[in-house]
């Protein structure tokens, strides 16, 4: 079989009509989905290290759920189901940051949780005895302290979810890989389109984990 590739097509027209309109998306849902993982996260985190029975259950219960079902599957769930509860439609792009946010909450969690548990108990004993309440120990003394060791895998985990972006796909999102694969159909190239958009996510991916491994060394040192 002889494959003859060819690259050729491949302009600055094309990228900025096709490939940029779909990285933009793809990083916006990345910092979005991060940013309101990690606040979501936080928050079920928070409820199964409280001690109370009627937090810790639906939590954990949350965690648990989304942590045992593909993401794919719970894109298209909420795309497909959402609207035929609330009678109209929502949007890829709206369903696709909505179920990442959902989603990403529950491995955030547990990396929160794992900070927050990595903090000696002298650090909680010293915020007692200076008076401070549970909410003012964990907002001044533990939650900083957790955040600065946990950020080498947060950022590791922000780095699989951008990867995960291309899974929108599905729903007819205009992502990073939609903008090669419409770029493909459109020049008659998509072998080309898949090849260079599989080597558009290495080099961001490895980027962004050369990155996160020098700042986890100065972590280190830090410490």
């Amino acid at each position: 079989m002889n494959l003859a590739l060819d690259f050729s097509f491949y302009n600055w027209d094309l990228i900025s009509n096709f490939v940029l309109k779909g990285l933009y998306f793809s990083v916006m849902l990345t910092v979005v989905a991060t940013i309101g993982g990690i606040l979501f996260g936080t928050v079920l985190a928070l409820m199964r290290l409280s001690g109370k029975k009627w937090l810790v259950v639906p939590a954990t219960i949350y965690v648990n759920g989304m942590r045992s079902i593909p993401l794919v599957m719970v894109i298209l769930w909420f795309f497909l189901l959402v609207p035929a509860i609330i009678g109209r439609p929502i949007g890829a792009e709206v369903s696709a940051v909505v179920t990442f946010i959902a989603f990403e909450a529950a491995y955030f969690s547990e990396i929160m949780r794992a900070g927050i548990q990595s903090i000696s108990r002298g650090q909680v004993f010293a915020g007692q005895a200076l008076g401070m309440t549970y909410g003012q120990n964990m907002k001044l003394v533990i939650l900083p302290q957790a955040f600065r060791n946990m950020l080498p895998v947060l950022l590791t985990q922000t780095i699989i979810l951008f990867q995960d972006t291309s899974l929108v796909y599905a729903i007819g999102a205009y992502d990073m890989l939609k903008g090669f694969e419409v770029a493909g159909k459109n020049f008659g190239r998509p072998i080309e389109a898949y090849l260079a958009a599989a080597v558009l996510y290495f080099i961001i991916c490895y980027a962004l984990s050369w990155t996160v491994k020098r700042l986890h060394q100065k972590i280190a040192i830090i410490r």
